[in-house]
């Protein structure tokens, strides 16, 4: 039996480690707080973050970094990726050496812009080969409910992939494989930011034309950027591109389109935050997003014009007559 760690127990780690059980795999869940050890390891459910769902006998949970660890093939990191440095420095000693590090983490590190890989890749000493990502149109509380889903497994190695492949696979979770981690990992990352724009339209009242343009150029900046950094445009076409951008940008199980949403009805960002019980990644790595991409000289009006409203306290309307009145160009830029 294959053994997992998966160090992080909110919505997303928990959902997968149900994945991994269902798939066969003998799973340990790492969890900060001892309540929720104990709600999983007693009631199996752990009802702080995924209500009403039911875990495998399966997966059980720890507080002890250690015990998650022993023996696991597969060390699945799923924590707010801005956190990811500071907590994989503890971790990455316990790990065996030949586990595979598999990012579910969607944003860019802020102050170096670098992809969740790469820091992973940096603090844990290991190669790419080492290294898998897993994204797509994943939201957890349908997930969790083993409503049926497709999802991308990257890795530079694709015998990697594959094996990550087998691992997660089951009769509602469908998983393919890619080699393109640079792709998979931006259009994670980005589609949070493209969801605040297209939640804050929503919030504004605005229509679908609206949200619809939106998501559509959205798409085509963050392709614009995987090109400028060595991504296969194919990849943005697909489950990690378009699939996750949709899925995100029109789905109230979002918490990146319910954060915009908040703001476009004129919540503050205190109020917003104060009001969102868990991590939408987009709000920090927006400004990460557009830190990259001034790196690599690339223009991504929507990403600029979100931080200017996240960070930057500019009213929504405000910002839209900016981005509207920009100079008209052919769509292909």
């Amino acid at each position: 039996m294959t053994r997992c760690a998966v160090f992080g127990a909110g919505s997303w780690g928990t959902a997968f480690a149900m994945v991994l059980a269902d798939a066969g795999c003998e799973v340990t869940l790492w969890a900060r707080r001892p309540e929720v050890v104990e709600a999983i390891n007693t009631g199996h459910g752990n009802p702080d973050y995924l209500p009403g769902a039911t875990l495998p006998d399966t997966v059980r949970a720890t507080t002890e970094p250690a015990v998650a660890a022993r023996g696991a093939e597969f060390a699945v990191l799923t924590v707010p990726s801005q956190t990811l440095r500071a907590n994989l420095a503890a971790w990455a000693p316990l790990l065996p050496a030949d586990a595979v590090l598999v990012n579910l983490m969607k944003g860019v590190e802020l102050g170096t812009a670098k992809r969740m890989s790469e820091v992973i890749q940096e603090v844990a000493g290991v190669g790419p080969e080492r290294v898998a990502v897993l994204t797509g149109p994943n939201l957890a509380k349908e997930i969790a409910a083993r409503q049926p889903a497709a999802a991308v497994v990257a890795c530079s190695d694709e015998a990697v992939a594959q094996r990550l492949q087998a691992a997660c696979h089951t009769s509602y979770f469908r998983p393919y494989t890619n080699t393109d981690v640079v792709g998979c990992e931006l259009g994670g990352a980005v589609k949070n930011v493209i969801a605040l724009a297209v939640g804050i339209a929503d919030g504004m009242g605005l229509g679908d034309n609206a949200k619809a343009s939106l998501i559509t150029r959205g798409l085509a900046e963050t392709t614009r950027l995987g090109l400028a950094m060595g991504a296969d445009a194919h990849t943005f076409a697909g489950l990690a591109g378009m699939g996750d951008l949709v899925a995100t940008c029109s789905s109230p199980l979002s918490r990146n389109h319910t954060f915009g949403t908040n703001l476009g009805r004129g919540m503050t960002l205190a109020e917003t935050i104060a009001v969102t019980r868990q991590t939408a990644e987009g709000v920090k790595s927006c400004e990460s997003v557009l830190d990259l991409a001034q790196r690599h000289r690339v223009d991504m009006p929507i990403t600029e014009t979100v931080v200017s409203i996240v960070h930057g306290g500019k009213p929504p309307l405000v910002a839209l007559k900016e981005l509207m009145s920009r100079s008209a160009k052919p769509e292909r830029h």
